[in-house]
């Protein structure tokens, strides 16, 4: 039995949309300070093989913002949406891209995995429960 399921996710107007067919995996939430100022929050997020994203619709609305020398993030140039964080210039990490599971169209089958950036995360809110949680990455 396979572990692969697609995920399936569009923007908020719905221009851009995309699938994977990818390993099932859990969500993680970054509390750095970029992807709070980028989501107003942490950021959810399902790490997937850059090569499994495939873009369906609206590619024409799909704007690059490079945030630092090793990483850029991807938003709908119409509604806004953050997409997905790639980092492209990390070698660890530059075959993967983190798409926004508040995307996601269908149930998930996922959970939350943990929290990365803890060291940086808003002093408004407080990090609940038992998950793992790293000061850093």
């Amino acid at each position: 039995m396979s572990d692969l399921r697609i995920y399936k996710a569009k923007c908020l107007c719905g221009e851009v949309s995309f699938k994977a067919e990818a390993p099932q995996k859990d969500i993680g939430l970054c509390h750095c300070t970029m992807c709070r100022r980028w989501n107003s929050g942490p950021f959810h997020a399902i790490a997937i093989p850059f090569d499994a994203l495939k873009v369906e619709s609206g590619e024409e609305n799909i704007s690059y913002y490079r945030s630092s020398d090793y990483a850029k993030r991807a938003f709908c140039s119409n509604c806004g949406s953050s997409l997905f964080y790639h980092g492209d210039k990390i070698p660890e990490i530059a075959h993967e891209v983190y798409f926004s599971a508040g995307l996601l169209e269908e149930t998930t089958g996922s959970k939350l995995a943990g929290h990365i950036f803890c060291a940086s995360k808003g002093d408004y809110y407080e990090i609940e429960g038992d998950l793992p949680q790293h000061e850093t990455v």
